[in-house]
C-alpha cells in the first residue's frame, strides 16, 4: 500500500504535496533571516540545486518582517519556522509566508494557538505541526520510559487535535528523531493513524558523512513503505548538499526521474588511471545537464567495458588511457587526460 496516494492534498504557495503528488524536496536556510541579501543568495543557490520548498527561521520581528522582501526575490514557496512566540507566526503570515511550522506545545497556550490558526485560516496558509524527539513532553517521556516511536506519534496527534479543535485541517505533520529506527517506526505508526501529508526527515542527522548515511537509511525505509510527501535531509554544513542527497535518495527509490545517474567502480589493484579523481570530476560535471541518462566511470579491462556498455555513456579505463563508450558501442580510445573533455563533448551533443 502506498500511503502517500491517500494523504490529504495541501497547497504550499504554487506547489502541492499529498494525494499522490510527487515527493518534494525541502531545505532550510542557515543565514540570519533578517539579512535579506544573504538569505536570498542562499535560497537562489538552493533553487539552482533543485530545492522546491525553503524554510527560514523567524525568531524575531525583524526576521518575520523580512519574509516579505525575501519572497519578492525567490521562486519557491517559503515556510516560516516559529518557536515560542505566536506573534512571530502571525507576523510571518502577514508578510507572505506560504506555510508556517510550529509546535503547538510551545507556542503559548490555547488562546495563542487559536490566534495563529485564525490568521492561517483567513489566508489559507497551511500549518506544519512539528514534533521532535527533543521536544517531547515530560508526561510522554514518563509514560513510555523515554523517547519512543509510540510517544512521538501520541505527541504529534495531540498537537494535531489542538489545531483541529480550532476548526482547521490544512495541516502537514512532521515527527523527527535522530534515532533512525525510532523515526522509521514512528512514521509507520503515524501513517496508519492519520491522512495528513507527512514531512519526513532524520533530525540532527550529522555531518556530510554520517548524516548522509543515516538519512539514506532512514528515509529509504520510510519512503519505500509508501510513506512521506515531502522530505528534508538534515546535514551540518552547506544546505546545498542536502538537496543533492535528497535527489539521489528519491532517484534511487524510483520516486524521482531526471538528472544523470553516475555509477563508478570502487577501484582495485588493476586500476591504472586516476579513477577516483575522474569519477569526482564527472559527478561535478553532470550536475549542469538536464538529461535522464546513466554515465559509468569504470577503472579496468576486467569489468569496465561490460559495465560501461550497460550505461548510456561510459568510460572504461586502461593503462593510462581509456575507452569512450556510447550506447554500448566503443567510440574511440584516448589518453587518460582527454577522457573528461571527450565525455563533456558527448553530453553537450546528446540526443
Amino acid at each position: 500500500m502506498s500511503y502517500r496516494d491517500h494523504t490529504k492534498k495541501i497547497r504550499i504557495g504554487d506547489r502541492v504535496i499529498g494525494g499522490g503528488s510527487p515527493v518534494l524536496i525541502q531545505s532550510m536556510t542557515n543565514t540570519p533571516t533578517e539579512d535579506v541579501e544573504a538569505t536570498v543568495a542562499q535560497i537562489l543557490r538552493l533553487e539552482e540545486a533543485g530545492c522546491e520548498i525553503i524554510r527560514c527561521t523567524c525568531p524575531s520581528a525583524e526576521a518575520a518582517a523580512a519574509i516579505g522582501e525575501i519572497k519578492k526575490q525567490i521562486h519557491i514557496p517559503l515556510v516560516a519556522d516559529i518557536h515560542f512566540d505566536y506573534k512571530m507566526a502571525i507576523l510571518a503570515m502577514e508578510n507572505g509566508a506560504d506555510k508556517i511550522r510550529i509546535n503547538p506545545g510551545n507556542i503559548g497556550g490555547p488562546e495563542k494557538i487559536a490566534a495563529v490558526v485564525r490568521c492561517a485560516k483567513e489566508r489559507g496558509i497551511p500549518i506544519r505541526v512539528g514534533v521532535n524527539s527533543g521536544s517531547l513532553e515530560k508526561e510522554i517521556l514518563q509514560k513510555y520510559g523515554g523517547v519512543t516511536a509510540e510517544g512521538l506519534v501520541e505527541s504529534a496527534l495531540d498537537k494535531v487535535r489542538m489545531i483541529e479543535d480550532c476548526d482547521y485541517d490544512n495541516m502537514v505533520i512532521s515527527i523527527k528523531s535522530s534515532d533512525v529506527l525510532i523515526c522509521a517506526r514512528a512514521h509507520t505508526l503515524l501513517a496508519e493513524k492519520s491522512s495528513y501529508p507527512l514531512h519526513v526527515g532524520i533530525t540532527e542527522a550529522g555531518t556530510l558523512y554520517s548524516g548522509n548515511i543515516k538519512s539514506a537509511v532512514g528515509l529509504g525505509i520510510i519512503l519505500y513503505q509508501g510513506i512521506g510527501d515531502t522530505i528534508r535531509v538534515s546535514l551540518t554544513g552547506d544546505p546545498v548538499e542536502e538537496i543533492k542527497s535528497a535527489k539521489m535518495i528519491l532517484r534511487s527509490l524510483g520516486l524521482r526521474k531526471g538528472g544523470i545517474d553516475v555509477v563508478s567502480c570502487p577501484t582495485c589493484g588493476r586500476t591504472k588511471i586516476d579513477l577516483v579523481g575522474l569519477a569526482n570530476r564527472v559527478e561535478t560535471l553532470v550536475q549542469n545537464y538536464d538529461l535522464n541518462i546513466r554515465v559509468a566511470v569504470m577503472g579496468c579491462a576486467v569489468n569496465g567495458p561490460g559495465e560501461a556498455k550497460e550505461a548510456d555513456l561510459g568510460i572504461a579505463g586502461g593503462d593510462g588511457e581509456g575507452l569512450l563508450i556510447r550506447r554500448g558501442e566503443i567510440i574511440r580510445k584516448m589518453p587518460e587526460e582527454n577522457l573528461l573533455e571527450a565525455l563533456k563533448d558527448e553530453l553537450d551533443h546528446w540526443k
